[in-house]
């Protein structure tokens, strides 16, 4: 029977799933192959707006793009917003479901795999061959009952499965023996291969270890994936702390408070690219540095993240950062933090309560049950100066009063956002806010850079996922591979 889907495990978090997934999604569309990636349960803050305004992992929303694709709720069927330790708000098919405590998730996930038992179903009528990523890894005991993220998958769709390790965190040959022992016996013969990723170094010294892990496991090794230094593809989720381009005199400096709940930190990458921008994260108990901008950035849960900001002494700093003729920028949640409240009455994002702003712009926010989601294209308004911009729009906030009068951006039908009298202070619920390479220079204009380059991440995301499947290409057994997939 022909097989349509393959399975990307991986020993640990962070191994390089979501990578290998994007590479060979697009090694497969460049044989004119119709493809799609699929991801049946994420937990990540990063997530995308997709083509049927839905709500997924921006990991899978950049595999939909080296496929070809728009992204799709049917991508990434289950997604996990943390907005505590031990709770979550579960997002199935692309719509909030409910906020979900650990436990009773674990109840609920017999239904969980009906959604995506049902969006792999659509997605298997649509395409030839779909390319699944797991989450964690397969040997997380006390998951194993009523796993739907990747054996419990695995097995109830009868997929091959690869599993990959990361050589540089050290001990692969362990990560993947052991991976291996922790499986049933069924789940043992469904691992079809092994990749190690991030190997540096001489190959040929590795090759005595691959030999052995071939004997030992009766598994072969489709490839050895180099260290690819600088590649740049979206975060699943980790914050990256320091920029991608190291700059030898940075001309703007920028810095962003880590909060708790920090989330959609990819609108920040154009920033970590740009050769002329020192951007900083700042972390808990870190003092942080002068700068020319600080950028208070989107959150899962604004009046706890604003309750940690003054904590952390956050509001004194903007206020010197401001009276020294700092810029500020706020991105969604932040944008609400800039108002004088934030009414949360149904409990949206914990305890029912209003929270007092930053009061730094005359408006309120009302958090309602129903997001927004949707993708725009509009008008960056700086004074005389507009720019185009494009982005999308996550939210579950209503804002109104005085300050929205004077808007920061003009999309399809509405405007968005707020700016201060003087345009010291600004704000909006729009993500990707620089991704536009005319609208980020304006905003770096406007933050006091004189702009001698400008970064188009589109073509950064494409020219990394290019480097990652040219890689794949030079280093896989591609004859190994094409019998996994039964081509």
């Amino acid at each position: 029977m022909k097989r349509t889907t393959l399975m990307v495990q991986g020993t640990t978090s962070d191994a390089g799933k979501s990578a290998l997934v994007t590479g060979i999604c697009r090694l497969l569309k460049r044989r004119g192959l119709a493809v799609a990636p699929f991801k049946p349960q994420n937990m990540a803050l990063n997530s995308a707006v997709t083509v049927d305004g839905g709500e997924i992992g921006r990991a899978q929303a950049a595999q939909a793009r080296a496929c070809g694709l728009e992204p799709h709720s049917d991508m990434n069927p289950v997604l996990l917003k943390p907005n505590s330790d031990t709770g979550a708000q579960v997002i199935i098919q692309g719509k909030a479901l409910a906020h979900m405590q650990a436990s009773d998730y674990h109840h609920y996930k017999t239904r969980a795999m009906a959604a995506v038992l049902d969006s792999h179903a659509r997605l298997e009528q649509q395409y030839d061959w779909i390319i699944v990523e797991g989450a964690g890894s397969p040997a997380e005991i006390n998951l194993r009952d009523r796993d739907i993220a990747n054996m419990g998958f695995a097995e109830t769709v009868d997929c091959p499965v690869i599993i990959v390790a990361d050589i540089d965190r050290g001990g692969v040959f362990a990560h993947l023996v052991g991976t291996l022992e922790l499986l049933s016996p069924s789940e043992q013969a469904r691992v079809e291969g092994f990749v190690i990723n991030r190997f540096r170094g001489d190959i040929a010294l590795l090759q005595s270890g691959l030999d052995w892990l071939e004997q030992r496991t009766g598994k072969p090794v489709l490839g050895v994936v180099p260290y690819l230094h600088g590649l740049y593809l979206e975060a699943e989720d980790a914050l990256a702390w320091s920029s991608v381009t190291l700059v030898d005199k940075p001309l703007l400096k920028v810095v962003v408070p880590v909060t708790p709940r920090i989330s959609n930190h990819t609108d920040f990458d154009p920033l970590r690219l740009h050769p002329q921008v020192d951007i900083q994260f700042i972390a808990p108990g870190q003092t942080p540095p002068p700068a020319d901008l600080i950028i208070l950035a989107g959150s899962k849960s604004v009046g706890a993240d604003l309750d940690w900001l003054r904590q952390q002494g956050w509001e004194a700093v903007i206020e010197r950062h401001l009276r020294y003729g700092g810029k500020l920028l706020g991105i969604c949640g932040g944008f609400q933090m800039l108002g004088s409240q934030i009414h949360d009455p149904e409990a949206i994002e914990g305890p029912a309560r209003s929270y007092p702003g930053l009061g730094l712009l005359d408006f309120e926010t009302t958090l309602k049950p129903h997001k927004q989601l949707r993708q725009v294209e509009g008008q960056l308004l700086l004074g005389a100066r507009t720019a185009p911009i494009c982005g999308y729009e996550i939210h579950a906030g209503i804002s109104s009063g005085a300050a929205l009068a004077r808007p920061l951006v003009e999309l399809a039908g509405h405007a968005d956002g707020a700016r201060s009298a003087d345009g010291q202070i600004q704000g909006t619920y729009l993500h990707g806010l620089f991704d536009h390479p005319d609208a980020g220079q304006a905003l770096l204009e406007w933050a006091g850079l004189r702009v001698e380059s400008q970064v188009d991440i589109a073509l950064v995301q494409e020219q990394g996922i290019d480097r990652l499947a040219d890689s794949l290409e030079q280093v896989f057994d591609l004859a190994l591979l094409d019998k996994m997939l039964g081509l």
